[in-house]
């Protein structure tokens, strides 16, 4: 593999990723001339596009860039596309991208934070507290932190945060001095076939740590065979673990609480962001930033700035700019795609809002993740008052047949749900939810959720909804 300090031209295939957008600006700030292909124009391109990253949006090989060093494609690519076809068949150097971050962090110091759900909640606390607390590191994320508006920035500190990716095996190409494990939920079945296989995976990857290095798995996690020298297990509440949250109070759409170890406490954290899980996100990434030995109250000044994650329990509408609209709903948007993640997402908002009537617009994100875990996906979503479920976003799949968002309607208990088209959600949202709306004493809660494309809605939904006359 190339010597990357010797590279001045890199092309992407995928630019748009967020994992892929993430390494295009890593090259970016190491200034390597970066361009690209993705087949779908979004905010995130349009970004990168202001920074200085050349985005082309059909797949011609005379937009490419012929002189690239290093091509960089994902694996999500299909088999007869014409770009990679053409640096494929002309023997470029080419590489996946899990490759390229294993060779640009294999000298970095490496925190990887690995998990079905949670990891981009916790990589993104992690990196901010390293940044604000000027400790520094390199953040390879996998959403975008509101607090910078990105998923990538760099430091001269030796220091790596990675998002660490389950997804084809991409997490066991790097080598942790921390790793974490936030949830081993069966998802990928597609790649791993069982749920075993996806813990087996795991359980490697945590077994890659470095000598000396820390492990810290989420409380109640399946058992399994981990070689870590040390090994802190952290939780919510519960005292078992090694490291757990007391004295939780909701506060203004957001916590207050303390964190407890046997060795060290922490008190008076707040957390300015919604859903019970974040404070148990927050509770890892406070972990990690004393294993580093950073100053507590840079950790908890940190903390009470970090403003989240995009699409993760992000407030479209706030409590406070609710109030001063004349529907008076909060409006919340989330990246759920998997029934432990909006079992999580519903019981958070519900609690922070028990007096609100919660309405959940689901896409669901896969055929073959739908097919699996439909029976999961009903009862989570049966926690909601009512769900409107869009058609099955199939990204990199083909329909399959007998599989559809009825497939998960069927198995509901809920009866105040239905399977709806993007312009009549739309214009259900306009007509009968605001009537609905309007005749609540108390105001209500609505949800997005899905990994597809349904963040495409979050504007004209919060425009229907941002109505202060």
């Amino acid at each position: 593999m190339k010597d990357y300090n010797t590279i001045s031209r890199v092309y992407f295939i995928g630019i748009g990723g967020i994992g892929m957008s993430a390494l295009a600006r890593y090259f970016l700030s190491k200034k390597v001339v970066v361009s690209g292909y993705d087949k779908t124009r979004t905010k995130l391109t349009r970004q990168m596009e202001d920074e200085g990253i050349a985005i082309h949006f059909e797949d011609n090989v005379d937009m490419i860039d012929k002189n690239a060093d290093l091509v960089v494609y994902t694996p999500a690519i299909p088999k007869d596309h014409k770009e990679f076809n053409y640096y494929k068949e002309r023997h470029y150097e080419m590489a996946k991208r899990s490759d390229v971050l294993q060779n640009i962090t294999k000298l970095s110091f490496n925190i990887c934070i690995a998990g079905t759900h949670g990891k981009t909640t916790i990589s993104t606390m992690v990196a901010h507290i390293l940044h604000h607390s000027g400790y520094g590191c390199n953040a390879f994320l996998g959403g975008i932190s509101v607090n910078y508006d990105t998923n990538f920035w760099s430091s001269d500190t030796n220091v790596s945060v990675i998002e660490a990716d389950e997804y084809d095996r991409s997490f066991l190409k790097l080598s942790p001095d921390v790793a974490l494990i936030s949830a081993m939920d069966a998802d990928h079945l597609d790649i791993y076939g069982t749920s075993e296989n996806m813990e087996e995976a795991f359980v490697e990857f945590a077994n890659q740590l470095k000598p000396g290095g820390l492990l810290l798995t989420k409380y109640g996690l399946p058992e399994k065979q981990f070689k870590a020298d040390k090994h802190l297990r952290y939780s919510l509440q519960n005292d078992m673990a090694d490291v757990y949250g007391v004295n939780v109070t909701m506060r203004a759409g957001g916590y207050e609480f303390d964190v407890q170890s046997k060795d060290w406490e922490l008190k008076n954290v707040k957390l300015h962001m919604g859903g019970m899980h974040n404070v148990e996100n927050a509770i890892a990434a406070i972990s990690i930033a004393v294993h580093l030995e950073i100053n507590p109250i840079k950790i908890i000044n940190a903390i009470g700035t970090f403003k989240g994650v995009k699409r993760r329990f992000e407030y479209i509408i706030s409590p406070l700019e609710a109030v001063n609209n004349r529907h008076n709903v909060i409006y919340i948007d989330d990246y759920a795609h998997h029934p432990a993640e909006l079992e999580a997402l519903i019981r958070g908002a519900k609690s922070l809002f028990s007096f609100k009537k919660c309405t959940v617009i689901f896409q669901p994100h896969l055929f073959s993740r739908t097919k699996d875990l439909a029976e999961g996906f009903a009862k989570s979503l049966d926690l909601a008052d009512e769900v409107l479920l869009l058609p099955i976003y199939p990204a990199r799949e083909l329909p399959v047949e007998g599989v559809t968002s009825d497939l998960i309607l069927t198995k509901m208990e809920n009866k105040n749900a239905s399977v709806v088209s993007k312009e009549g959600l739309l214009e259900y949202l306009r007509g009968t939810y605001l009537e609905t709306v309007g005749k609540s004493g108390f105001g209500q809660v609505l949800i997005t959720a899905g990994a597809g494309d349904i963040d495409q809605l979050i504007e004209p939904i919060k425009k229907i909804l941002s109505d202060t006359n």
